[in-house]
């Protein structure tokens, strides 16, 4: 149970975030439109947790690399469940968007 949460939060992994970038990776900013607007990771995509069941569409490639972000982890890993449920292959829970733009810049 406890390898399942940490499979779910994207936590223990070694993720090169910034190469996955570097290959092409999307990074996928779940905030709401107003938290986005605040501040975000450049070149990323917003689309909110709670509408991203109907603006799959928006993301065509079901083999691209995604990174999921939002303010802490929480919604970024609802949005690895929703996008995995519909055949997204290679999501990764990048967790909260400060400290994702952290570990690119790095």
């Amino acid at each position: 149970m406890i390898n399942t949460i940490k499979k779910i939060l994207g936590i223990g992994q070694k993720i090169n975030y910034t190469e996955l970038v570097k290959q092409g990776a999307i990074i996928l900013d779940v905030r709401s439109r107003s938290e986005f607007e605040s501040g975000h990771i450049k070149g990323s995509i917003n689309i909110s947790v709670d509408t991203l069941g109907y603006n799959l569409s928006k993301l065509k490639d079901k083999n691209k690399t995604i990174i999921t972000c939002c303010a802490s982890g929480m919604r970024s890993a609802s949005a690895k469940s929703i996008l995995k449920t519909n055949g997204y292959i290679n999501v990764n829970n990048g967790g909260g968007w400060s400290s994702l733009q952290q570990k690119i810049r790095q």
